[in-house]
């Protein structure tokens, strides 16, 4: 029975990533860091969402010794304002911020914006004993809205418009987010590793 941390404290993207990697992927053992009662922050310093995936995956898996550890980071890119929020995504309205007012920032930075083009960005990265493994990438390309739509989700998903199936990830069930989301794609390529490559490591 191999064991996997996914080394988050965001309960959105635990519920996220179980829910994907549980399905039909057998003989791995999910744990989150409050399983392991790890409660160390990890500071993230990196320019990149690579840089900053490694940087969690390689210090939490060193607080978790044998067992492979996979972190993320993941963000929006809007065209118009040069790429932000990125990497600061979680913060971009300041350290102590919260999902509401980085929206709102946003759509201030955004008003009067005439290219709503956005794109959300994941990349995992899995590591052991604090070495990097390897590492998995995932994009959705979307719209950013005026106003906010749906309940559902959690981060910029109210705002971020999904042209394929016409309503913002907000409005969209798990199961509809867990087929077409940049975090989704990432892990189908993390549970294709887990099922397959692990194996021989």
């Amino acid at each position: 029975m191999r064991k996997l941390l996914i080394a988050t404290t965001n309960r959105g993207k635990i519920k996220e990533i179980e829910k994907l990697l549980k399905e039909d992927l057998t003989g791995v053992t999910l744990y989150s860091l409050a399983d392991l009662n790890i409660e160390i922050d990890c500071p993230e310093n990196g320019a990149t969402f690579y840089e900053n995936a490694a940087d969690k995956a390689i210090f939490y898996s060193k607080l978790a010794p044998g067992i492979y550890t996979a972190a993320d980071d993941s963000g929006l890119v809007v065209e118009a304002l040069q790429g932000e929020p990125g990497v600061y995504s979680a913060r971009y309205a300041g350290a102590e911020c919260d999902d509401e007012k980085n929206i709102e920032k946003l759509l201030k930075e955004m008003s009067g914006e005439k290219n709503k083009t956005a794109k959300f960005v994941t990349v995992i990265v899995i590591a052991l004993d604090g070495e990097v493994i390897d590492s998995f990438a995932g994009e959705a390309a979307g719209i950013i809205l005026p106003e906010r739509r749906g309940s559902k989700g959690f981060g910029y998903d109210p705002v971020f418009y999904y042209p394929p199936l016409e309503r913002t990830f907000a409005q969209l069930s798990t199961g509809e987010k867990n087929e077409v989301s940049h975090r989704a794609m990432a892990l189908r390529k993390l549970k294709s590793f887990l099922a397959d490559g692990i194996r021989s490591l």
